[in-house]
């Protein structure tokens, strides 16, 4: 596992458990962020969520308004949280292959979700690199 790879895995980590805690989205990052937990974030999973945090009403604006009979508070966690770190890399991170975005958040949905989540995920952020050029983030 490359290390972006285990960044935006825990990346993921953060931004779930920050839902399942009821805390403001990204919440838990200052606790992963010390030497002291078990699993902590790195820079670049830091980056991420930092990255997801600050555009979030603008990735959930654009998650929602193309995920075709979902609302957000009806997808699962994890592919709501994959959706929005892959939306963000596409929209926002110029050092990442749209491919690679998506690529990786499909993987992270098969090994994290339900079945259908990694069909899911790769149409929806196939469809927001179709429509990159012409979205204002």
């Amino acid at each position: 596992m490359s290390a972006r790879t285990k960044s935006r895995k825990r990346a993921l980590d953060v931004l779930f458990e920050s839902e399942l805690q009821d805390l403001p989205l990204g919440g838990s990052l200052a606790e992963r962020r010390s030497a002291h937990h078990e699993y902590p974030a790195n820079d670049y999973a830091a980056a991420l969520v930092e990255g997801v945090v600050a555009h979030h009403e603008r990735l959930d604006e654009l998650i929602a308004e193309h995920a075709v009979g979902w609302t957000m508070e009806r997808m699962p966690g994890v592919d709501r949280n994959l959706l929005r770190i892959g939306a963000y890399e596409i929209l926002y991170r110029d050092d990442v292959p749209d491919a690679v975005a998506v690529s990786e958040a499909v993987d992270l949905a098969g090994e994290f979700s339900t079945d259908e989540s990694p069909k899911f995920v790769a149409g929806l952020l196939g469809r927001l690199v179709e429509l990159k050029p012409s979205l204002a983030t």
